[in-house]
């Protein structure tokens, strides 16, 4: 049997376009001569939709628009290929949640058959739970088809193989149960999100799968970016000997044609799989989707001569196109002569055009209207971080009407080292609407500006790369003034927050304990400025976003 996997890029809630992209992928699939179209998960709505499934009638539209794609193809291709469509399903039960997660079966102008998803992640981003019912107890979901058994599975239902997982995280294993009924072959709707290191990990555990059953088992996964989380593709067929058959491309859509009964021929894998390689791809594909699917066709945003505005402009630059992408530099007197000529070399490097504004009147003007508040307020109080704040928020207010005037997105430009510990100014340099490099510790986002250079010959000035970070908000400023070197703090953040290890488990690690401390008490202490920040592109395992989840009135950890 030829299957056609459909990897679609859809626009969440955009039910219309979305059977559009399905329309067209199934046609093209088709043509070459697909026996069954198989969509990632949820493809209809696009995945996650998240709250829009709280909204009876948005599932009422997508089952219509479903059913109204069936008859379209069907009108098209009287004897095309059946269509295995994710999409929500009403739980006409009258018991639990109102949804099921379905993969609709379409078939002769119709929708024939519905397989539901029986294991409903809450961990991470994901609260399935939150909206859908699981498939009820005993729903094996297999269905003979041209011959085949087909065992059908949504996402998750792989992810709970007892040999691979030390500890599972649900009692029953679907494809243990779609085995068991007979599966000659299992297919798989996924919407499974990027993060470094994951696409090794699902890997191994589907061929592993594939191999334990001795079946063929082909995964159909969603590309493309929406909001916070990106999906990289890489649709597959894994033979029954657990080899991969066929792939499809990465971080792109793609239409797959595998034979389930073809003779198991491993293919070439050549993707870099090393951790900048793979934050670029995501990076550039989530800032380009973030952006067109929220109507911007411009950005703008701040050249300091540093690392972190260095790489977010070489990120959007490659996303949108140069031409699209506005640097402000912003000097004030404490800004480095070497900064404002980096700067302006990357943005030449790129291709970018820049504006340049001086801040110093302002901060004067901000000082004249402060010195008799502060005088009255703060009797003797110098200059100090008061004063470096309002630079930053003099900068912010300036990049906010430049985006206002222009309909262009600003970009913020910190790193997940400064947003964890708090070294940021809210409503400052974290003004903005979207946050690129917000997920990676500042150690990365150096490894990312090397691959950058490496892949685009030298377009970030090496001098950016060599000098020592600063923010320039006073004379010598330097990052480490403030903050303990960034190897250091980077692998004692990746502990706290990533592994989820208190500040004693980190001690025992071999870290200093006054360094643990003051890391682990800066993270809690900047809890309510992530509240505020711009939504970010996930790309480590735990990220800030929508998968953390701290109470900001709360005692310290032990």
């Amino acid at each position: 049997m030829r299957l056609g996997l459909l990897q679609l890029n859809p626009k969440v809630g955009d039910l219309r376009g979305n059977a559009a992209r399905v329309e067209a992928a199934y046609e093209r699939a088709a043509a070459l001569g697909a026996e069954l179209c198989v969509t990632p998960e949820l493809a209809l709505t696009g995945y996650p939709p998240r709250d829009m499934l709280l909204y009876t009638g948005f599932a009422r539209a997508a089952r219509a628009e479903a059913e109204a794609l069936a008859a379209r193809l069907h009108a098209k291709f009287p004897n095309g290929p059946a269509l295995l469509l994710g999409c929500p399903e009403l739980n006409a039960t009258g018991q639990g949640k109102a949804l099921f997660n379905a993969a609709l079966w379409c078939e002769a102008g119709a929708i024939r058959h519905s397989f539901r998803k029986s294991l409903l992640p809450t961990y991470d981003v994901f609260d399935e739970a939150r909206y859908f019912e699981p498939a009820p107890a005993g729903d094996a979901n297999v269905l003979r088809y041209r011959g085949v058994v087909l065992g059908i599975t949504i996402c998750e239902d792989l992810w709970n193989d007892k040999d691979y997982w030390p500890h599972r995280l649900y009692p029953v294993d679907p494809v243990e149960a779609a085995c068991a009924a007979g599966a000659q072959a299992l297919i798989n709707l996924s919407a499974s999100p990027f993060s470094l290191r994951k696409q090794a990990l699902r890997q191994d555990m589907l061929s592993a799968i594939a191999k334990k059953r001795g079946l063929p088992l082909a995964y159909c996964n969603q590309a493309g970016g929406n909001d916070e989380l990106v999906f990289d593709g890489r649709s597959t067929l894994y033979a029954a000997d657990g080899s991969v058959a066929a792939r499809a491309a990465g971080f792109a859509e793609d239409v797959l044609l595998a034979d389930l009964s073809a003779p198991a021929i491993p293919v070439s894998l050549d993707d870099d799989l090393s951790a900048p390689a793979e934050t670029w791809r995501a990076l550039v594909l989530g800032t380009r989707d973030y952006l067109s699917k929220c109507g911007f066709k411009k950005a703008l945003l701040g050249l300091s001569g540093g690392i972190d505005s260095a790489v977010v402009a070489a990120v959007a630059a490659e996303a949108l196109g140069p031409q699209n992408v506005l640097g402000v530099l912003m000097p004030s007197p404490w800004s480095s002569r070497g900064s404002i000529d980096d700067s302006l070399e990357l943005a030449k490097n790129l291709g970018m055009p820049t504006q340049t504004i001086a801040i110093e009147p302002l901060m004067r003007a901000f000082d004249a209207s402060l010195c008799d508040s502060f005088a009255a307020l703060a009797p003797g109080a110098g200059p100090g971080i008061t004063e470096e704040n309002v630079q930053s928020r003099i900068r912010g207010n300036l990049l906010m009407a430049l985006s206002n005037k222009t309909g262009a997105l600003l970009l913020t430009t910190g790193n997940k080292s400064e947003l964890a510990v708090g070294y940021c100014t809210i409503y400052g340099d974290m003004s903005g609407g979207f946050a690129v490099i917000s997920d990676l510790p500042k150690t990365q986002v150096y490894a990312l500006a090397r691959h950058i250079n490496a892949l685009k010959g030298q377009a970030i000035p090496p001098a950016i790369i060599d000098k020592a970070p600063s923010a320039e908000l006073r004379p010598g400023q330097k990052d480490q003034d403030s903050l303990p070197p960034y190897d250091i703090l980077d692998a004692i953040l990746a502990l706290h927050i990533e592994k989820e290890q208190t500040a004693a488990e980190i001690v025992a690690a071999g870290f200093e304990a006054a360094t643990v401390a003051r890391v682990c008490a800066l993270v809690k202490g900047a809890e309510f400025k992530r509240r505020q920040a711009a939504p970010g592109i996930k790309v480590a395992w735990r990220s800030f976003g929508s998968g953390w989840r701290m109470p900001l009135a709360a005692a310290a950890l032990p």
